[in-house]
């Protein structure tokens, strides 16, 4: 079997249960949630080589479990947005102290806060439902339309010294993608000010581009290719959520501005 067939595998299998766990919503789509920031602070400790320090590494783990669990079990509004900020404080201190700077702080938020934003994104109605397949729609226009366009058109680079086939073009292009894909989730969803949503999908690609070439520098800054090789033919968890993670936490907190941090959602797609 070739790679690229086992990348399109891997990646009908992935769509398949993602989409089916946002359809269900509430605890199985916390449980991809708690899934998701899981993976992903164990690749950030292993591509970091974080564990060098056990015992920043297991506090870091311990707070990490705590507030996933937590998460699991349908904590909601302040506190759990606390049990995601407070704990990452914490090991920032112990870090400073240890002279491991902000390493396993900057993991911790990175795990944790994606996925509170995408369990309060979804709840369990259809607004979190909307939202959640406008969010996806958003991201991967961005991506595939990013990459077709980069290596159709060409151009300066993006960001060379971060992500060498990354170009301007294909930038604007998943931008464009973008914003479609938004407009069309909205229109479909019947949403009252569909052009709005499109205009915001802008920002949000530009905060998912932003999120795949922190991705990006955080794995060169270590020398590692990919992040894992959890998923056959892709890689790891980071390298396939790196734009994900960072829009959900945006599209949250401009949800958050519109209807408080239990219901998002509400404020974004008013049904």
């Amino acid at each position: 079997m070739s790679n690229l067939q086992l990348r399109i595998i891997s990646a009908v299998v992935l769509a398949a249960v993602v989409l089916g766990l946002t359809w269900l919503g509430a605890a199985p789509f916390r449980a991809l949630g708690a899934a998701i920031g899981a993976l992903v602070f164990y690749e950030w400790t292993t591509v970091s080589d974080l564990k060098r320090d056990r015992t920043v590494w297991l506090a870091a783990w311990i707070l990490v479990a705590i507030a996933l669990a937590a998460l699991l079990a349908g904590l909601s509004g302040y506190p759990m947005l606390l049990l995601a900020v407070v704990p990452a404080i914490l090991v920032l201190a112990i870090g400073r102290v240890r002279e491991l700077g902000s390493l396993a702080a900057t993991g911790m938020a990175y795990a944790v806060s994606p996925a509170v934003a995408l369990a309060f994104l979804r709840g369990g109605d259809l607004p979190g439902l909307l939202s959640i397949l406008y969010l996806f729609a958003v991201v991967w226009g961005t991506d595939i339309f990013a990459y077709f366009v980069g290596r159709a058109v060409g151009g300066p680079k993006l960001a060379p010294s971060i992500s060498p086939g990354k170009t301007w073009s294909g930038a604007v292009g998943g931008a464009v993608a973008a914003l479609v894909a938004g407009f069309a989730v909205a229109w479909f969803a019947g949403h009252p000010s569909p052009l709005l949503m499109g205009l915001l999908a802008l920002p949000l690609s530009a905060v998912s581009q932003a999120g795949d070439l922190f991705e990006s520098g955080f794995k060169r800054r270590f020398g590692a290719k990919d992040s894992s090789h959890l998923i056959p033919g892709h890689g790891g968890v980071m390298d396939r959520v790196d734009g994900l993670v960072a829009a959900a936490v945006a599209l949250y907190l401009a949800g958050w501005l519109l209807a408080g941090p239990a219901f998002p959602s509400h404020g974004l797609f008013p049904v």
